[in-house]
């Protein structure tokens, strides 16, 4: 019988519990004691489990869902798209979507529906999103992006929003920047509409060629031109491209003449460009309120003492990103070893991107730009030490290794550039720290030994301040260094100067204002926040603010005035962070 079979006595169980043998306790003498392997009896019995949590579990589950979905089993709604049927389970829906969410489990009419219609939205686009819905997969392209996003929206797939607009990002270019930024204003993309506004204004100069922007609603041309932002070699740029737009179709937009030139800096211009071009054009002498701007315009550049009193968004110059300037991060140390991939930031898209890697791994590497080619001199290669030396050109996006080796193997190296020659400075050879010296020039594709430094230095900063070169801290292989030692070229000789109040290895340095900044790297104990400055007119060192957070190896530039610093520190020494203006 079932019930006989599946009965269990005392004698057939298997007893799990440690110690639970049975038998009870053991009498002798005095005291009782317990035997070996047994518990007291009453003490509570020791709990056993394994807990164990599947890996495939999810996938399986998903891809049986999805099974079910395809067969049309157990459906319990149909999408009404279009002249499309969509089967689907609410529960799955539910859990994707919080439309859906909303929709299935509130007393809407659809709750209790077992067809849904869903109006106003491309079938296409949703067949596309259940699908992900139940696969975790959707193939997004130029030919779906359009219908996908508003689709997305509308069913609050974020995940899908964010992919599409990263996708959008990615297609930005002067002749549809402006549709996407048109795109994502519609849709409540922040952070679309802040990449295409910012890509549309660093490229105003090729898209105020397109035809997008000779389609423009008014008030979009005035969000853009009125950017402090704007990319333009001149403010004369901007006026022809507001009359280049007005003059499209002056029938329907001489209306706007006014309005939009008001967002033209005219007191910009120049005399001549605003009385020969601007203020002649007929268009502008008959409208009453765009004289007023033009003289307006001539009161300002008639009187330059009166200026501080017409101060206005009108006389504010803009402030452009100089044409060409990118930032590279070459090399470095990444989960234990050196790496030969370099990335470079394009300002006009806020984005990081993979160019060609090196031909070798370098860590400690030195680089400096020379005649618009970065050059990587030396490093360490996570085995043995480098003098090979590789350039890079942007054009070609290609890493040359012709160029002539250093004359012996260098990490930890600093690099600059001084009257058209690569200097390559200190450093260690996996024997000693270096004090030697060389430069390069390009002319010949060799390197000529120079005077040596006076002290050996290792992780050692270098600068350029008025035609001499600078050695500043680093290590002479026992201890941090806080001397600093300057080049002639014209001389070949180095020559001591004041001393920096810490001693600094591996520490960042740029030239800002005729100044040389020394910021953090590491003395005997430990990484610094600390950060001092030159003044060649002075001939002192003095402090300034700290940083937030202890840095060694630390690379930092001036951008616009502001200190960027970066920060990667390992025993090999740091990635290389430069930045590349094209002439």
């Amino acid at each position: 019988m079932l019930y006989t079979n599946m009965e269990a006595t005392s004698e057939n169980m298997i007893n799990l519990r440690v110690g639970q043998t049975g038998v009870g306790r053991v009498t002798g003498g005095d005291d009782d004691t317990l035997g070996v392997g047994e518990t007291s009896i009453g003490s509570p019995p020791s709990p056993i489990g394994l807990r164990y949590t599947s890996d495939k579990h999810s996938k399986v589950a998903l891809a049986n869902i999805n099974m079910l979905q395809k067969r049309r089993e157990l459906c319990d709604v149909v999408l009404i798209v279009g002249s499309r049927k969509i089967f689907a389970h609410r529960v799955i829906l539910s859990a994707c979507s919080p439309y859906f969410h909303a929709m299935f489990t509130s007393e809407l009419l659809e709750a209790r529906l077992t067809e849904v219609p869903i109006r106003d939205i491309d079938e296409d686009a949703v067949d596309l999103l259940v699908n992900f819905c139940y696969t975790s997969e959707i193939t997004i392209e130029e030919s779906n992006v359009q219908t996908l996003l508003p689709a997305a929206c509308l069913l609050h797939l974020q995940e899908i929003q964010d992919v599409c607009c990263e996708f959008l990002k990615q297609q930005l270019h002067p002749s549809n920047c402006l549709g996407i930024r048109a795109f994502a204003d519609t849709h409540a993309c922040r952070d679309l509409l802040r990449i295409a506004d910012k890509f549309t204004q660093h490229n105003f100069q090729e898209v105020m060629e397109g035809e997008e922007f000779m389609d423009l609603p008014v008030r979009q041309l005035m969000d853009i031109i009125s950017s402090d932002e704007l990319n333009v070699r001149s403010e004369e740029q901007v006026f022809s491209a507001v009359m280049a737009w007005i003059k499209y179709n002056v029938t329907e937009r001489r209306p706007y003449l006014a309005r939009v030139l008001e967002h033209v800096r005219l007191p910009l211009l120049s005399p001549k460009f605003l009385v020969g071009t601007v203020g002649s054009d007929l268009l502008i002498k008959s409208d009453e309120a765009c004289r007023d701007l033009v003289d307006e315009a001539k009161n300002y550049l008639l009187l330059p003492q009166e200026r501080p009193l017409m101060q206005g968004p009108r006389t504010r110059p803009r402030k452009p990103i100089k044409t060409g300037e990118v930032l590279f991060a070459v090399g470095g140390w990444c989960s234990g070893d050196a790496i030969a991939s370099v990335e470079r930031f394009d300002p006009t898209t806020c984005e990081w991107r993979m160019v060609a890697p090196m031909s070798k791994r370098r860590c400690g590497v030195g680089v400096a730009v020379l005649s618009d080619l970065l050059y990587a001199v030396g490093g360490h290669d996570g085995q043995s030490y480098l003098n090979s030396v590789e350039r890079y050109d942007p054009q070609t996006n290609q890493w040359l290794c012709e160029v002539a080796p250093t004359s012996t193997c260098r990490t930890s190296v600093g690099v600059a550039v001084l009257d058209g020659y690569l200097y390559a400075v200190g450093g260690q050879d996996g024997v000693s720290c270096l004090n030697v010296v060389e430069r390069y020039d390009p002319q010949s594709n060799r390197w000529t030994k120079v005077a040596s430094m006076n002290t050996r230095r290792l992780g050692v900063a270098v600068a350029v301040l008025g035609g001499f070169l600078y050695a500043v801290g680093g290590s002479d292989g026992q201890s941090p260094l806080n001397t600093v030692e300057r080049y002639d070229p014209k001389v070949n000789k180095w020559v001591m100067m004041p001393a920096m109040s810490t001693r600094r290895k591996h520490l960042g340095c740029a030239v800002y204002n005729n100044m040389i900044y020394a910021v953090g790297g590491r003395d005997d104990c430990t990484e610094l926040s600390s950060a001092e400055r030159y003044n060649p007119h002075t001939n002192q060192w003095s402090p300034i603010v700290a940083m937030t957070s202890r840095r060694s190896g630390v690379s930092h530039s001036f951008l616009q005035g502001r200190l960027l610093h970066i920060s990667y520190f390992s025993v090999y020494g740091k990635v290389n962070l430069i930045v590349h203006t094209k002439k």
